[in-house]
């Protein structure tokens, strides 16, 4: 099988078109609410469209008729978008389940049992980036962009935040990833680690050091698909029979 087919399958690609397709319809409807002076209603609630017109305007007026529609007709592209997203998960559900040994399903199968790794993520994760052939573990975090962007002029090396080169998408999902397993895996190294270098509880100190943990994350995942080697004090869910 050619590379390009095991890192952009046909669900995993449009499921990403759905995501970002997804996002601009959410963040037009907000655009559309902030206009009429609503701020604080959830449009991603499942029945967001039903409770449309119980919304009042700044002014405590019904939302005008032209704004109303225009909600209606975004709110069914994204209830329809957010189906079809839903059907591709189902449908990745069923090919792991029918053929747990193919291709880089193992791989995939070895990620999910992380507490707080999703299907998708975890596929994502491997097609897009943990089934290369990498040399190490610098190649791994510099694959994703996860690694510093010195400034080595004169004397001094400072440092100027992350390299702009590497797989983006990658880079985003290990962010993200990053935030939540600090939920899901309170007792793992990785996460003590990160709390101890954030207890003086600044902002701008957990922006910098979510970056790290990501990367270590990436590091650790790969360790764990290609060697067996789980972190330590990870939380794995029981391997299917």
């Amino acid at each position: 099988m050619k590379l390009h087919a095991l890192r952009h399958p046909r669900f995993a690609c449009r499921r990403l078109q759905l995501e970002e397709h997804t996002t601009r319809l959410v963040n037009r409807m907000k655009s559309l609410l902030a206009v009429q002076g609503i701020g604080k209603f959830n449009v991603k609630l499942k029945k967001a469209g039903e409770k449309l017109l119980e919304l009042k305007t700044a002014a405590g007026e019904p939302l005008p008729t032209e704004a109303l529609a225009e909600l209606k007709r975004t709110f069914e592209r994204l209830r329809l978008a957010k189906q079809q997203i839903a059907e591709i998960d189902k449908e990745r559900g069923r090919r792991l389940a029918e053929a747990p040994q193919a291709g880089l399903n193992p791989m995939i199968l070895i990620l999910t049992r992380v507490f707080g790794v999703g299907r998708m993520t975890a596929e994502s994760l491997v097609r897009e980036a943990l089934y290369r052939n990498l040399r190490d573990r610098r190649a791994v975090a510099r694959y994703a962009g996860l690694t510093g962007s010195p400034d080595e002029s004169g004397k001094k090396r400072r440092e100027q935040g992350l390299a702009k080169a590497g797989n983006g998408r990658v880079r985003r999902m290990l962010i993200q990833l990053a935030w939540r397993l600090l939920k899901h895996q309170p007792k793992s190294e990785l996460v003590r680690w990160y709390r101890a270098r954030t207890a003086d509880g600044r902002g701008d100190t957990r922006k910098v050091m979510i970056v790290a943990l990501a990367r270590k994350l990436l590091v650790a995942f790969w360790e764990l698909v290609t060697i067996g080697k789980v972190p330590e004090g990870m939380k794995l869910h029981p391997a299917r029979g």
